[in-house]
C-alpha cells in the first residue's frame, strides 16, 4: 500500500497528515507506529487523518494518533495544519471549516496572515469529565499526587484530552521529562494525561513545556497551552488573552472564562511532500 503524505508541523510540534479521502487508507496501530518512528519512518509526533465528515453540517472529520498507534480526540497545533492542508490541497475554499473530531466538532479560521485560529471548545473542568479519580465529583483548583514521598500540586482541566499543569519557578529547571513521565502514567488520570509545566512571567505571558501522553515532551503543544491559560485564569494568575512561550514558539490564547469556548491562533508550516509503502 503507497500513501500520499504531507509533513508539517505546528511551532516544532510535527506531524504526518494523510488525506483519506482521495486515497483509501487503513492503517494499523504497527503502520501508524513505523510511519512515526524518526529511524524507520517519516517521523512525528503525532499523524492526521482527513476523513469525510460524519455531521452535515461539518466539512471534515479530523482523527489523531499518537507516536505509539494509538487514536487521542484532540490537538491543537494539528488542527492549525489541518486548516493549512485541506486549503492548500485545495479540498476546500472555505475560510472557516467546521470539522468532526472524537471530542466534538471544531472550528477552524484561516487569517489573512497565513496563520489559524482555532475554537477548541469550552473546557472541562468536572473530575468526570477530565478525567480523574476522585473519592467525590467536585472539581478543585488544584489537586495533591504524592510522588516518591513528594507531595505536587497540579490543576486539571480537559480540552477534549486530559491535561494537568504545575506551576514551576524555571521552565529550564523543571523535570519534564522525569516528573512528566510518572505523573502522565499516574493511577489519578485513569486515561493518562498530558502534563504541563507552566512558568508565569507576568499576566499576559507564560513559558510552557509540556510532556504529551502517548509521544513525551513535544516542541509545542497547543491544547496544552489552553490548559494553562485556563488553570492560570481559573487561580487568577493571568488575564484573558496570553501569549504562550513553548519551545517551538510561541502561541496567543483567549479565554473569557467559565462556560466559554477557548481561542488558539498559530502559524502552520508544510516541511515536505512524499509517498511511503507500507507493503
Amino acid at each position: 500500500m503507497k500513501l500520499e503524505f504531507t509533513k508539517m508541523h505546528g511551532l516544532g510540534n510535527d506531524f504526518v497528515v494523510i488525506d483519506a479521502i482521495s486515497q483509501i487508507v487503513n492503517l494499523t496501530p504497527k503502520q501508524i507506529k513505523y510511519i512515526a518512528n524518526r529511524n524507520f519512518g517519516i517521523g512525528c509526533d503525532q499523524l492526521l487523518l482527513v476523513e469525510k465528515p460524519v455531521n452535515a453540517n461539518a466539512d471534515f472529520k479530523y482523527r489523531i494518533f499518537n507516536a505509539d498507534g494509538g487514536e487521542v480526540a484532540q490537538c491543537g497545533n494539528g488542527a492549525r495544519c489541518f486548516a493549512k492542508f485541506v486549503t492548500d490541497k485545495k479540498l476546500t475554499s472555505k475560510k472557516e471549516i467546521c470539522v468532526d473530531t472524537n471530542a466534538g466538532q471544531l472550528v477552524l479560521h484561516l487569517n489573512s496572515n497565513g496563520s489559524s485560529t482555532v475554537n477548541m471548545g469550552i473546557p472541562q473542568h468536572l473530575p468526570s469529565k477530565i478525567p480523574i479519580k476522585l473519592d467525590n465529583k467536585y472539581q478543585a483548583l488544584k489537586y495533591t499526587l504524592t510522588v516518591a514521598k513528594h507531595e505536587y500540586k497540579l490543576a486539571a482541566v480537559s480540552l477534549g484530552n486530559p491535561h494537568a499543569v504545575l506551576q514551576v519557578n524555571d521552565i529550564e529547571l523543571a523535570p519534564v521529562n522525569t516528573l512528566g513521565a510518572i505523573l502522565e502514567a499516574h493511577s489519578f488520570f485513569p486515561e493518562h494525561a498530558n502534563i504541563g509545566f507552566m512558568q508565569i512571567i507576568d499576566k499576559q505571558n507564560i513559558k510552557l513545556r509540556v510532556f504529551e501522553r502517548g509521544v513525551g515532551e513535544t516542541l509545542a503543544c497547543g491544547s496544552g497551552a489552553c490548559a494553562a491559560v485556563v488553570i492560570g485564569i481559573q487561580q487568577e494568575l493571568l488575564s484573558n488573552q496570553v501569549n504562550v512561550i513553548l519551545s517551538g514558539g510561541a502561541l496567543n490564547i483567549n479565554w473569557q472564562g467559565y462556560g466559554q469556548a477557548i481561542f488558539m491562533t498559530g502559524p502552520a508550516t508544510v516541511v515536505f511532500t512524499g509517498q511511503i509503502d507500507l507493503t
